[in-house]
């Protein structure tokens, strides 16, 4: 008896410790939302994301109205979800995930080039990145698929 009335003790005591885990990990969950602004020459969208997730992904995950972006889908085959960083967003993220020949190519493709230009589909959103991250979209896309 001594035995049993331990181990309902220790079931009852343990159960606040699983409220409280899983509320701290609703709250780490929440802090891994960000919101990223994509501005065009049409106005601004906003998208819902994930750390973890592309730029590419935050577009299509929303259904965000930017035609012909990431046409190939991320396989590094155009160059249609070209965005343009902040400096400090692109020095960030040139540390982390430096640009690799693929890309870099395809960029070369990309109308209204900058310093701060990368694919979309290769820069992914981490725990460093402000809660509201703003890109730029140029005006001009290109699909390199279709350049002869």
């Amino acid at each position: 008896m001594l035995r049993l009335t331990l181990t309902t003790l220790t079931r009852v005591s343990s159960l606040p410790r699983i409220a409280t885990s899983s509320l701290s990990t609703s709250s780490r969950l929440q802090n891994e939302r960000r919101q990223v602004k994509f501005v065009t020459t049409n106005g601004v969208h906003i998208g819902n994301a994930n750390i973890g997730d592309s730029l590419l992904d935050v577009v299509v995950n929303n259904d965000l109205p930017l035609d012909g972006f990431g046409a190939c889908e991320g396989t590094l085959a155009c160059c249609t979800c070209h965005v343009v960083l902040s400096p400090e967003h692109f020095a960030r993220v040139d540390k982390v995930n430096p640009a690799g020949e693929d890309e870099l190519d395809l960029l070369d493709l990309a109308p209204a080039l900058s310093d701060e230009s990368r694919l979309g589909c290769q820069i992914k959103l981490d725990k460093s990145d402000p809660i509201v991250l703003e890109v730029t979209v140029p005006e001009v896309t290109r699909d390199a698929r279709t350049l002869d």
